[in-house]
């Protein structure tokens, strides 16, 4: 029997993504604004910086704006065509905030390439070269140079892995039928359920 895909899906990376630029923007004084620089390369390597792309390479770009709005996005390429020009020059808090997220948003990219390569290690069936590639490059591209912080960063990986595996897809559906119309769960088993979830299902990053 094939097994049912948990009903508890985490959001999309573009969805956090905006939502994590959002909330920047919105944090940002009212005479500056920034942007994020996010493009995909030739080998489908998605980049994200403070810092534009090379001339000729196309880019989305996403300002941060100083208002309680969504960030505007525009495309361009790296020679800057395109694209609505900052008008003002971002203060060193918002700056430095913004080059926190982007060291955030490289994070997830690592651990979601980190768990997929251990998963693709242990899962026993062919492995698709070139995607096995373009995971070890976007790990190498994206993962902390540093050893502590890698070790952080495989720690999330593994901890994905599990949130991932059917143990929490089992787990995370049991609570599913427990809620469904008609069915009388005790107070105690729904929190025991829940508890379960919250200590080992929980992702790290989403």
């Amino acid at each position: 029997m094939t097994r049912a895909a948990s009903r508890f899906r985490p959001a999309s990376v573009a969805s956090a993504t905006v939502a994590a630029l959002w909330l920047l923007g919105a944090c940002g004084t009212a005479s500056a604004s920034s942007a994020v620089y996010k493009w995909v390369d030739a080998t489908g390597i998605t980049h994200l910086s403070s810092t534009k792309p090379p001339a000729g390479v196309a880019y989305e770009r996403v300002t941060l704006a100083t208002s309680l709005k969504s960030p505007s996005s525009r495309t361009g390429t790296g020679s800057g065509s395109g694209a609505t020009r900052v008008a003002a020059t971002a203060s060193p808090e918002q700056s430095a905030r913004r080059d926190e997220m982007v060291t955030s948003l490289r994070t997830r990219e690592c651990v979601v390439a980190l768990e997929a390569i251990d998963r693709m290690g242990k899962g026993g069936e062919a492995v698709d070269p070139a995607e096995f590639r373009r995971l070890q490059q976007t790990a190498d591209r994206n993962c902390s140079k540093d050893s502590v912080t890698r070790g952080q960063q495989e720690e999330m990986a593994a901890r994905l892995r599990v949130a991932k595996g059917d143990v929490c897809i089992d787990a995370r559906n049991k609570l599913a039928d427990m809620l469904e119309p008609g069915r009388r769960p005790t107070r105690e088993q729904l929190k025991v359920q829940q508890e379960f979830i919250e200590s080992h299902c929980t992702a790290p990053v989403r």
